[in-house]
C-alpha cells in the first residue's frame, strides 16, 4: 500500500516565532535607548555655562593675574559640578560609575585637562596670559572630541565647536581672547546643555 506524502512541518512554531520577534523588539529598543542616553548631564552643562557667563563678567576683558584667578575658580566649580552630576546620573540609571563608557570618557578628557594645568602654570609664570584663552578652548575641545567616542554624537560636535573657536581665537587679536572664553565656556555650554537635556535623558 503506497503512503501519501505528508505535508511539510511548519519550521517555526507560532509561539516560538512570536517570542523571537518580541526579543528582537526588546533588543532594538534597548540599543536605541542606550544610544540616546548619556551620563553627561545637560542640566549641569547649562549650569556650568551660566556660571561661566558670570565668571566672564567678573574677570573682565583683560587677561591677567586677577582674571586668571577668577577663571581657575570657575574651572574648579565646573569640574565639581560635572563630576557630581555624572555620578548622580549614572547611579540613577544603574550604570557602573567607575567602568565602561563613564570611565573611558573621563580618561579621554583627563589628559587634555592635565596638559592644560601644566601649560597654564608655565604660561602664567612667564606672563603670557593672552595665550591662555585659545589654549584652554583648544585643549577642552580636544578632550571632548576624544571622550565623544564613548558618548552621544552631540559631544564630539561640541568638541569640534570648542576646537574651532580656540583656533580662531589663537589667530585673532589677543584682545578678543576674554570674549572668546565667554562665548565658548558660557554660550556653547548653555546651547549644548539644552540640546542634551531635551533629547538625552536630562
Amino acid at each position: 500500500m503506497a503512503l501519501s506524502p505528508s505535508a511539510p512541518p511548519d519550521r517555526t512554531p507560532p509561539a516560538l516565532h512570536e517570542r523571537a520577534l518580541a526579543d528582537l523588539r526588546f533588543i532594538r529598543q534597548t540599543m536605541e535607548g542606550a544610544a540616546a542616553f548619556t551620563t553627561l548631564s545637560g542640566t549641569a552643562l547649562v549650569g556650568i555655562g551660566l556660571s561661566a557667563l558670570v565668571a566672564g563678567a567678573v574677570a573682565g576683558a583683560t587677561p591677567g593675574a586677577a582674571w586668571l584667578n577668577v577663571w581657575i575658580a570657575e574651572a574648579a566649580l565646573a569640574l565639581v559640578v560635572g563630576v557630581l552630576s555624572t555620578l548622580w546620573k549614572a547611579r540613577a540609571a544603574r550604570l557602573p560609575m567607575l567602568a565602561g563608557p563613564v570611565q573611558k570618557f573621563a580618561l579621554a578628557l583627563a589628559a587634555p585637562l592635565l596638559v592644560g594645568v601644566v601649560l597654564t602654570t608655565t604660561l602664567a609664570r612667564a606672563g603670557f596670559y593672552a595665550v591662555l584663552p585659545a589654549t584652554w578652548l583648544m585643549l577642552y575641545g580636544t578632550g571632548l572630541l576624544a571622550g565623544g567616542a564613548f558618548s552621544i554624537r552631540l559631544v564630539p560636535v561640541m568638541g569640534t565647536c570648542f576646537l574651532a573657536l580656540g583656533v580662531a581665537t589663537a589667530l585673532a587679536p589677543p584682545a578678543l581672547g576674554a570674549a572668546a572664553m565667554v562665548v565658548g565656556f558660557g554660550g556653547l555650554h548653555v546651547a549644548f546643555g539644552l540640546l542634551v537635556a531635551r533629547g538625552h535623558g536630562g
